[in-house]
């Protein structure tokens, strides 16, 4: 439930420059979006495969 948490904080953390590059075509802020796409996109990665593997167990 740890690594759940940490993906909300990470979105909570990537509105205010998502709203800076929306709505302020601010290019340095979809940058940050971007890196923190990925970030959120790995952290996915690894909750799924965590949960596959503990399912497995089970």
């Amino acid at each position: 439930m740890k690594k759940f948490n940490e993906v909300k904080e990470l979105v909570a953390a990537l509105e205010a420059d998502a709203d800076k590059f929306y709505n302020k075509a601010n290019s340095a802020a979809g940058t940050r979006v971007r890196k923190g796409m990925q970030d959120l996109k790995n952290l996915a990665q690894s909750i799924r495969l965590e949960i596959q593997d503990t399912k497995n167990k089970g």
